[in-house]
């Protein structure tokens, strides 16, 4: 059944005690900015013990520099779900064996042209550490990307000699990532999860950690339920979130896969579309 207009909402004010949204395409506009419309909302909520929660393929530090300030009544889900903050403390870490990382990073070099295999594709590996994220490759076409995303970026020599607690590792293809899962990372679907977070991005991460875990993890600590929670998102990453809510919203720039699967189809991020759908059902 296709998403219903948000226009066809029941009118509010609703009850509402958790609203997760995505960044990137979702609650972000075109410029990579939250609209100034979304920060009187959000107090609002504050304001009535609605938590918020920023929902994300990009780094923890790179969320609370968005977010800076408002901890008290934020949580995080970073790294597509692999860290779960709340009330200012980690509540789950997971990562992905050091075996793996280093098996990757091979998969990368070789399809790049620098395995022997000469793929030739153009590539960019980010390593998402705990710590810090980290990168091999140093032209500023990549790190402009790597950036967007990670603010604690280091460059390394050699990916492979990281030490730190890999959380997940993210791909940017160039040419554009959709066929990037089903190619060169085909082989790692019978063990961990290979994810299309953006129209570049693949993340390739541990089996069953998804946004949708996050969300029911948070649920649990703040005491709301699957009805009381609302979530919006854009891209395949964020389907197990939206299955984790009542109130699932696809953007109307979303990818098919999940505006066929949200319950309600919201407003572009361009046009401020988790401002409309917020204001609506808390009939501001």
């Amino acid at each position: 059944m296709p998403a219903a207009p948000w226009r066809e909402l029941p009118d509010g004010p609703h009850d509402i005690r958790l609203v997760v949204a995505d960044l990137d395409g979702t609650l972000l506009n075109e410029h990579g900015a939250v609209p100034s419309a979304f920060w009187p909302v959000l107090d609002w909520m504050r304001g009535r013990g609605i938590t918020f929660v920023p929902a994300s393929g990009r780094q923890y530090a790179a969320l609370h520099r968005i977010f800076h300030g408002l901890d008290d009544g934020l949580s995080y889900v970073a790294e597509n779900g692999n860290l779960v903050v709340h009330q200012g403390r980690p509540v789950a870490i997971h990562g992905i064996g050091l075996e793996t990382s280093r098996r990757v990073i091979g998969m990368v070099r070789q399809a790049a042209g620098g395995g022997g295999g000469g793929g030739g594709r153009n590539l960019g590996l980010v390593v998402c550490g705990l710590d810090s994220a980290y990168v091999e490759r140093d032209d500023p076409a990549f790190l402009a990307e790597a950036r967007k995303y990670y603010v604690r970026l280091e460059v390394v020599a050699d990916l492979s000699l990281v030490s730190d607690r890999v959380l997940k590792l993210a791909v940017f293809d160039f040419d554009g990532a959709q066929d990037l899962a089903g190619g060169p990372l085909a082989a790692l679907g019978g063990t961990h999860q290979v994810v299309v977070s953006g129209r570049h991005w693949v993340d390739v991460m541990a089996a069953g950690v998804d946004k949708g875990g996050a969300v029911r993890q948070l649920q649990q600590a703040v005491g709301a339920t699957p009805a009381q929670t609302v979530a919006f998102g854009d891209y395949p990453n964020d389907l197990q979130m939206l299955e984790a809510a009542h109130w699932s919203f696809a953007m109307a720039n979303a990818h098919p896969d999940v505006a066929a699967r949200a319950r309600w189809l919201a407003p572009s991020n361009t046009d401020d579309g988790v401002v409309a759908v917020l204001r609506r059902l808390f009939a501001l």
